[in-house]
């Protein structure tokens, strides 16, 4: 059975330490400096509209937690509208982002948008055959998932998702990483 996400706490001044003495900014600066790769989120919403909606959401907070069975772990942030879908979806895909997708995870980062139905327009991407949801073309691999269980960890919901699919399509190059607050590539 999912659980529902708590609402987001109020944000607080972001300088001040909490009571073990870090402060939010010491926290995000410390973490800046360890690289991960970036991928694109993707659910599809069949509630929204007449024909549903597929929506997107860049994520660096990506890993693989066991093999026996096939899982994968992503963090959202309480309260996103991904976080909201995957409570009432149960399934989603994830698409490993190349290097010179940098526009992709840019598009899909920005905050407060409306609708993702205009990010989708002009990417290519297939639908996954378990999920609905878009699977982006050049991709260095996609995932289709099935979440197992969900985790409230502070201001964001740790998704555990079951592999069901995996593609591995022919890319050349490496993959898109973030480190210090921008998108790299290894080189």
């Amino acid at each position: 059975m999912l659980q529902k996400t708590p609402p987001s706490p109020p944000v607080s001044d972001l300088a001040i330490p909490h009571a073990e003495g870090v402060s939010n900014d010491e926290f995000r600066a410390a973490m800046s400096r360890l690289a991960a790769g970036v991928v694109l989120v993707t659910a599809h919403d069949p509630d929204d509209g007449p024909r549903g909606e597929d929506v997107g959401m860049t994520a660096t907070a990506f890993m693989s937690v066991s093999l026996d069975p096939p899982l994968v772990l992503v963090s959202l942030r309480n309260g996103s509208r991904m976080d909201d879908l995957l409570a009432d979806v149960p399934v989603w895909a994830v698409s490993v982002l190349a290097e010179d997708q940098r526009h992709v995870a840019g598009r899909f980062a920005m905050k407060n948008r409306v609708s993702d139905r205009l990010l989708f327009a002009d990417l290519p991407h297939t639908r996954g055959e378990e999920s609905g949801a878009p699977l982006v073309g050049g991709a260095l691999s996609v995932l289709e998932c099935r979440t197992e269980s969900r985790v409230v960890a502070g201001d964001h919901t740790l998704v555990v998702g079951r592999v069901l699919t995996v593609g591995l399509p022919t890319s050349g190059g490496g993959p898109l990483t973030y480190f210090q607050g921008k998108y790299r590539h290894l080189g």
